[in-house]
């Protein structure tokens, strides 16, 4: 970078772009399911066909995660990162040329493929620019992205259908993100090769490192990380948890209009307050971890276990939309879940970085993301199964099952000491 100015507290602007990033990645994830309504009349696609195209973005999404997490610990973040954005970016916009469910399908699969960098990504920048105790709130604000992005997609897609098409929608989402590679390109290094990080900032963060991440070199096989039970500790819930996220990313619009009658602009105006609910989800969670350290005197992994218990009982709110006649009810039950769901994945995602080392962290958090994604393609696919034959209702019963099921395995598996160093508040 041109300029030598010292930035205090740099640490904090580099997860700001990083969430911004995750913003554009979530706004362009989201399109579909804000255009859904539309794209069902205009290409005559029934709902199954609808779980088709929403599978084929999480199955290559599932099966390029460990690939970007590889990539990412390759060449770096900085620019594998640039380069999946700019592949989303150019694969949305690819999705105004769709003039069938197969061929959206098609252009989904390749954006789900490009899009699987971006928490790997964030995770491994929290990783490296945060001591230990504050990543939970360093990945609370990056992971608030995808609830601003998913909260940001009904009025602006919408609002570009009814100033224009559909067509519009996919172009101008997937745009903006060319602005965002130039930002990150321009802005992000590493903390010892950033010209603007102070000194004081920059031995904070290797001070704050634990002792498994200090000056490590290592960089363990997919094998070796597959064979601890403390990844199997993350990845049976991500697995169990995803589900409902992108049950709600993907089937929130569709199913209001579809159950609850709600037209387009009633849509627009109020699908997007789940997602405002799950901004406050990332954000409390994040701070939850360190709070819960200093109260109850926890170690740092079971603050983490305790985010995720919370994060569960709150998540028992979904199961009771079927039970509400106001269509306002259940998009506030919706709002409890989406909060839920945030907290959960918040802590989940650090987690990772808890538990393996910086070098790692990519290929890890990749995997345990796939596990997460192919839990949500089978659920897609059983929604546009099930939906249109037995309803919504006991599908959202299930979410909330797993995520229960989910915090036991989380208990179980994940031992108090599996970070290499106590950390305090």
């Amino acid at each position: 970078m041109a300029s030598t100015k010292k930035i205090k507290g740099l640490r904090w602007w580099i997860i700001g772009v990083v969430m911004l990033g995750t913003v554009l990645n979530y706004l362009t994830r989201s399109s579909l399911s804000a255009a859904a309504p539309t794209l069902k009349d205009q290409l005559h696609i029934t709902v199954e066909q609808y779980s088709y195209v929403v599978a084929a973005f999480q199955a290559c999404y599932t099966v390029m995660q460990p690939v970007a997490g590889f990539i990412l610990d390759s060449v770096g973040v900085k620019i594998g990162l640039a380069i999946f954005c700019v592949a989303w970016s150019l694969t949305n916009m690819l999705h105004a040329f769709a003039n069938s469910w197969q061929s959206l399908a098609f252009f989904r699969g390749l954006m789900g493929m490009a899009e699987a960098a971006v928490i790997p990504a964030g995770m491994k920048s929290v990783t490296e620019w945060f001591p230990a105790k504050e990543r939970s709130i360093a990945t609370g604000w990056f992971n608030i992205g995808s609830s601003i992005g998913g909260m940001l997609a009904p009025p602006l897609v919408i609002a570009c259908i009814q100033l224009y098409n559909w067509e519009t929608a996919f172009v101008v989402t997937g745009a903006l993100g060319f602005v965002w590679v130039a930002l990150w390109l321009l802005f992000f290094r590493l903390p010892s090769k950033h010209p603007n990080i102070t000194d004081e900032e920059r031995q904070y963060i290797q001070d704050g490192q634990e002792v498994a991440h200090k000056n490590d070199k290592s960089k363990p096989s997919v094998r070796q990380i597959i064979k601890r039970k403390e990844f199997w500790g993350i990845a049976i819930p991500k697995f169990l948890a995803e589900p409902a996220w992108q049950t709600f990313n993907f089937w929130i619009p569709l199913y209001l209009s579809s159950v609850r009658h709600m037209d387009l602009k009633s849509i627009a105006m109020f699908a997007w307050i789940p997602f405002l609910a799950a901004d406050l989800g990332c954000v409390v969670g994040g701070y939850l971890s360190p709070l819960m350290m200093k109260w109850f005197k926890v170690s740092l992994i079971t603050s983490r276990k305790l985010v995720v218990i919370t994060g569960a009982i709150c998540m028992l709110a979904p199961a009771a939309i079927g039970l509400v006649a106001s269509p306002y009810t259940a998009i506030a039950l919706f709002c409890v879940g989406c909060f839920a769901h945030q907290t959960i994945s918040g802590s989940l995602i650090t987690l990772s970085s808890d538990v393996f080392s910086k070098n790692s962290i990519g290929t890890a958090n990749g995997l345990t993301g796939m596990a997460g994604y192919l839990g949500a393609t089978i659920f897609s696919l059983i929604v546009g199964v099930v939906a249109s034959k037995i309803g919504y209702d006991p599908l959202f019963v299930c979410l909330s099952l797993f995520d229960v099921i989910g915090a036991v395995i989380v208990c179980l598996l994940i031992r108090n000491s599996a970070t290499n160093s106590p950390v305090s508040v």
